[in-house]
């Protein structure tokens, strides 16, 4: 068959990317550098308008509209002096996600969405996941969610936090408990307290269900704990009267000691 030409050409060689000199990155807001002795500044669109005076050309803010009308996050782009472009960017989410998200809730929690991306972008994710408008905080800077985790907190609240990037550090060693990705970044890994690595069934990244189940095993282990305990402390508040007054066999002291022992060991 005839197979046109441009599919069967080789692709030409790309050209290396030119380096980056004076990187700097503003958590949560971009990035800046030096682009062959080019200023190039990416990051969100009030970032670059506040902070380096690049706003908006009026054929942009359209984009930005619809960008964010559909759910997406708008990134610009400029250099010398000026905004050159929007890129449009989306979360995907994980195929697991709504069924974690679920799972937290049959377990007696509350799943909230605390993001940095605006208030479309975070509830369009939001809805299809699984959590309601009310429980969505959105364009918070990585010190904001600290300060949100740690509004909670002074309610009376008790938060698990699960992140994976350099922006939820903060807020995974604010929470009572933080989860990371083992995909994660190393300052999320370092933060947290657990790390999640069991790999999605599709190949994807972390299986997010497995922060459903790290929860149900942490309960399942404390009850066993508090339950032998129990029963050792009631074993010997029973066993020791009988033995100070003479009335228990040492024989069967020691027999009742070893029963004790193995229903603990039995029930671990």
């Amino acid at each position: 068959p005839n197979v046109p030409a441009a599919t069967i050409s080789p692709l030409p060689p790309l050209s290396p990317l030119p380096p980056v000199t004076d990187f700097h990155a503003t958590a949560g807001l971009g990035v800046t550098g030096v682009v062959e002795g080019h200023a190039v500044v990416v990051g969100r669109p009030a970032y670059l308008a506040e902070e380096w005076s690049l706003p908006l050309p009026t054929e942009l803010e359209a984009v930005v509209a619809e960008a964010a009308a559909l759910g997406r996050t708008p990134v610009a782009v400029g250099w010398d002096g000026a905004v050159r472009g929007i890129l449009v960017v989306a979360d995907a989410v994980k195929p697991r996600a709504r069924e974690a998200v679920a799972g937290l809730r049959a377990l007696g929690l509350e799943p909230i969405l605390l993001t940095g991306d605006h208030e479309a972008a975070a509830h369009a994710v939001a809805e299809q996941i699984g959590i309601p408008a009310a429980s969505v905080i959105a364009g918070v800077l990585p010190e904001g969610k600290a300060e949100a985790v740690a509004a909670l907190q002074a309610a009376g609240r008790v938060v698990a936090m699960a992140g994976d990037g350099v922006n939820d550090a903060a807020a995974l060693a604010t929470a009572d408990l933080g989860l990371s990705m083992g995909t994660g970044t190393d300052a999320a890994i370092e933060a947290a307290d657990l790390t999640l690595v069991r790999t999605a069934y599709d190949g994807t990244g972390v299986d997010l269900f497995a922060a459903v189940d790290a929860i149900r095993l942490a309960r399942s282990t404390l009850g066993t704990i508090k339950g032998n305990l129990f029963w050792a402390f009631a074993y010997n508040l029973a066993a020791l009267p009988l033995a100070a007054l003479g009335l228990l066999n040492p024989l069967i002291a020691g027999a009742a000691m070893a029963a004790s022992s193995l229903f603990v060991v039995s029930n671990s």
